[in-house]
């Protein structure tokens, strides 16, 4: 099953990446997802592995994921080592006027289990849909947030000198 969900956020590509990409931050805004923990070392970047498990109905799913392209400030791709095999990416592109736009994609599927894992991917797809949109939702109002108080912080440093 691939799905996808993209947001324009109000912040420029380097400040929305380094919130995307710090694995200590995965838990605020990723939707759905009961664990992201670092696994080794790099704890980010190309090699990077995480523990990852997304709660889809009443069950936690997911397993260990890898880092398998990482283009600083662009796209980061990720596939499962062990768990439900998955496949996910994110991509920040540019926009006008200090923007981003984020795109988040995600295909994932129970290998070798028939129809009874085509049931459960598709009854499934809904909910995993909504934990993208949702998270891409919480990204967007955190990264604009800390903008915000970014700029404030450097008006008052400007009007103090």
């Amino acid at each position: 099953m691939r799905l996808q969900a993209e947001v324009e956020i109000a912040a420029p590509r380097p400040a929305v990446w380094a919130y995307l990409t710090d694995p200590g931050r995965a838990l605020h805004f990723l939707a759905g997802v009961t664990r992201w923990e670092v696994v080794g070392e790099p704890d980010r970047g190309l090699g990077a592995r995480y523990r990852m498990l997304m709660r889809v109905g009443s069950a936690d799913i997911g397993g260990l994921i890898e880092i398998v392209e990482y283009d600083h400030n662009r796209d980061l791709a990720w596939t499962s080592v062990t768990g439900l095999d998955q496949r996910g990416r994110w991509r920040a592109r540019d926009r006008p006027g200090e923007r981003t736009t984020v795109e988040f994609r995600l295909s994932y599927g129970v290998a070798g289990a028939g129809l009874g894992a085509w049931i459960a991917e598709h009854v499934a797809a809904p909910m995993v849909q909504r934990n993208l949109r949702r998270s891409l939702a919480q990204l967007k109002r955190q990264v604009e947030y800390e903008q915000l108080r970014v700029q404030a912080a450097e008006r008052r440093r400007r009007q103090a000198v």
